[in-house]
């Protein structure tokens, strides 16, 4: 299984995962053009893609994958704030903690904190990846996850970044506030890594960095020592193999 990142910051998010025939489509925040090209147009693998929230930097193209006849999945409370699809095809409503089957993928939702109507992160289970924890847009997870062989985690601000931009007038203290009330920081991240079981894991992918309040080196470095992983900034463009065994 290959993971492909198509974009992981505010500007738009969108990771697949696919191998040569299956794909699940994670966030619809690039324009489809990208996702088609990335699949090689080969749309007839495509099990699913799955959108934790409404916010555009993850849905904003939603709407083309649905007219593309792509299976578009999210919570009700998401697909009622997007109001897309048409009679024939529309978004297909999850509900948090079920177990849902996408050809060979596994997918629980679960609930996650942000400002929105009803944000989702995703547990993802394939014979090629393992176990695939997926939460972004997320002040914080309180749940704890056995079998993880794979993470894909928020890791956007450092505490230290956001107060001295603030400080140095670069920011409005008002977008840090909501920064803190509503994103995964550097140090929670650490926390829910050291907080679950990560034995078993083959890649840390850190993903939807600041682009003003983070420092990608030192939260690459900071975490890999924490927890002796491979871990990798998410950026656009990154091509990497995300199996359960490392080779």
């Amino acid at each position: 299984m290959v993971l492909t990142v198509l974009g992981s910051s505010s500007r738009g998010n969108c990771y697949i995962l696919q191998n040569d025939t299956e794909a699940l489509i994670l966030e619809a925040g690039v324009k489809f053009t990208e996702v088609k090209k990335a699949l090689a147009f080969n749309f007839s693998k495509v099990q699913g893609l799955l959108i934790t929230h409404e916010h555009g930097d993850h849905a904003k193209y939603a709407n083309d994958a649905v007219l593309s006849r792509v299976d578009v999945f999210a919570s009700q409370g998401t697909i009622d704030r997007l109001k897309i699809g048409d009679r024939g095809k529309r978004p297909k409503p999850l509900k948090a903690n079920e177990v849902y089957t996408f050809g060979n993928f596994r997918v629980i939702p679960f609930n996650v904190y942000h400002d929105c109507a009803e944000p989702f992160g995703y547990l993802i289970h394939h014979p090629e990846t393992g176990t695939v924890l997926f939460a972004t847009d997320t002040v914080k997870l309180d749940l704890q996850f056995n079998g993880l062989n794979n993470i894909l985690i928020e890791c956007n601000h450092s505490q230290d970044m956001l107060t001295q931009n603030v400080n140095a007038g670069i920011i409005p203290e008002l977008v840090a506030r909501r920064t803190q009330q509503s994103h995964l920081s550097y140090n929670s991240c650490l926390a829910v890594l050291k907080e679950n079981n990560i034995r078993q894991v083959n890649n840390i992918v850190l993903i939807h960095l600041s682009s003003g309040n983070s420092n990608p080196e030192l939260f690459k470095t900071g975490v890999a020592s924490a927890t002796g992983k491979n871990v990798v900034i998410a950026q656009k463009g990154l091509s990497m193999n995300f199996n359960k065994e490392p080779f």
